[in-house]
């Protein structure tokens, strides 16, 4: 269905404002985090009534790793570019690739172990542009959200009937997390920082993935895979629209690869499988 097709799309380019939007708050890393945190599980918990309820064990466990990505997605796009901070992010398949025989029993395929030197090649790349402390830290960041993200595919995977648990209880935890950091800020919230942290948190990330779980109902797997690489590829365009950021030669290369790798990786699959339903996607 077109509508469904649409959905999934208008979820991925909400998804990639989420860089530009960042950078213009002008509070600290630490504030947007809580701050869009709180107003995600608001957002999330009145639309998902099935996440009303309290996680399991196992649920809190991926519930930390959705978290952790929260948090360490925005630190570093607040450090790093955009786009550096949205690309490396990207690396979770090598995470998944390297850790999914340990924690799930699943074994790498060939065009698996194929893509993996590809990855690696992309995300060195990103480190051969002149670069401060600070966006070295901010690319250390966004490789530690890559991780934190691998760890949530796996865990959606092994348990997707708690994924709306995970998804409201996460951001609680990302807040609760970031709060105490947040609250010893020098910057007091402006009328335009308020409203950025709302559209972060309400339509950013809750609607979204309102928008992306009903699109699922009638989309292939590998096409919305597919679909969704629109967010990587939209962010660092936002960035450069509306904060003037502009990402360096080398890192716009190792996006370059990446994705390409991700798109390679995702259609080798459905060739050599029956489509499976994927976890929401990059989404921080």
């Amino acid at each position: 269905m077109l509508r469904a097709r649409l959905s999934i799309l208008a979820a991925a380019v909400l998804w990639s404002t989420g860089g530009a939007a960042i950078k213009l708050v002008s509070l600290d890393g630490w504030q947007v985090a809580a701050g869009r945190a709180l107003v995600a599980a608001l957002a999330l918990g009145l639309a998902m009534p099935a996440a009303r309820r309290w996680p399991s064990r196992r649920a809190l466990g991926v519930a930390a790793a959705y978290a952790a990505v929260m948090v360490l997605f925005v630190l570093a796009t607040k450090l790093t570019t955009a786009a550096n901070a949205i690309f490396l992010q990207s690396t979770a398949p090598v995470y998944v690739l390297l850790l999914s025989p340990w924690l799930l029993g699943e074994r790498p395929s060939r065009g698996e172990k194929l893509a993996a030197p590809v990855f690696i090649v992309g995300l060195g790349l990103f480190f051969l542009d002149q670069l401060s402390a600070g966006q070295l830290l901010g690319n250390a960041l966004a490789l530690l959200s890559g991780l934190a993200f691998a760890l949530c595919v796996m865990g959606f995977r092994a348990a997707p009937d708690d994924n709306p648990v995970v998804l409201v209880w996460g951001n609680v935890l990302a807040c609760l997390g970031a709060l105490p950091m947040a609250l010893g800020g020098a910057a007091r919230p402006g009328p335009l920082d308020l409203a950025l942290l709302v559209f972060l948190g309400a339509v950013q990330i809750g609607l979204s993935y309102v928008l992306f779980s009903r699109g699922m109902r009638h989309t292939p797997a590998v096409e919305a895979s597919l679909l969704v690489l629109v967010e990587p590829v939209l962010n660092p365009i936002w960035a450069l629209l509306l904060v003037g950021e502009r990402p360096g030669p080398w890192s716009i290369a190792g996006g370059a690869v990446i994705l390409g790798a991700t798109a390679w990786r995702t259609v080798h699959a459905a060739r050599a499988a029956p489509p499976q339903t994927p976890v929401p996607g990059s989404r921080t």
